[in-house]
């Protein structure tokens, strides 16, 4: 059976890098690039033509950064997925933007498989954080702001019932649906339910979103208690 390629779009000043992620990327026979962008504020024009599912952006630009320009895509109604380029394992930007609603972020050194599979993981509608990054960037995040931030979002996480609270919390500590499904006992289809209602009730866009209001509501420190 033929499946549809994930269309995606390069965004990063420098030319170089461009090219090194096009021809990193171009052996995957399910990923087709549909088009590059060379700074942040050509990025919603360059959606506009290309239609992609993914945007796999720098968070460094000189002239509209990534952080604003995930804001502006987040903001459209066929906002596609967005990926976020680093060189920083904790960056207050990529916390930012993942806050805007991006699908997460790898480090420009990550290896070329790794990144052709975050890209096809965000299209599957899966965070990509590794754990030993997320958890760098949880606790560099952690010191600013901790405790109106926990407090905010206790608040919002009390429209949720016992189980979906479960599952934020297990959403939080990085889980795949399907071990969700084992620790929690229940079916793959029942949790991807509880995910859906989840965004639905806290007005979030994305697994990620579930995770860091898992992390700032104080949660994962208590066991989800």
């Amino acid at each position: 059976m033929t499946t549809t390629p994930i269309r995606l779009l390069l965004v990063d000043d420098d030319p170089l890098v461009r090219a090194g992620l096009a021809l990193m990327i171009g052996g995957a026979a399910d990923i087709e690039i549909v088009g590059e962008a060379a700074d942040g504020d050509a990025v919603e024009d360059a959606v506009g033509r290309s239609r992609p599912d993914v945007v796999l952006m720098d968070i460094r630009m000189p002239s509209v950064d990534g952080l604003t320009a995930t804001r502006r895509l987040r903001a459209r109604s066929d906002a596609p997925q967005v990926v976020l380029l680093t060189t920083f394992h904790a960056d207050d930007q990529v916390l930012e933007a993942l806050r805007a609603g991006a699908a997460g972020f790898v480090l420009k050194d990550t290896p070329p498989a790794e990144i052709v599979d975050a890209v096809r993981r965000v299209a599957a509608g899966e965070p990509v954080l590794s754990p030993a990054v997320t958890r760098q960037l949880m606790k560099h995040a952690a010191g600013t702001a901790a405790d109106s931030r926990q407090a905010h979002a206790r608040e919002r996480l009390a429209a949720l019932n016992d189980r979906e609270r479960e599952v934020a919390v297990a959403v939080g500590r990085g889980l795949a649906n399907a071990q969700i499904a084992t620790e929690l006992f229940m079916s793959v289809a029942t949790v991807k339910t509880h995910v859906s209602r989840i965004l639905a009730k806290l007005d979030l866009n994305n697994r990620v979103q579930i995770a860091l209001l898992a992390y700032d509501a104080g949660l994962l420190e208590e066991g989800g208690h």
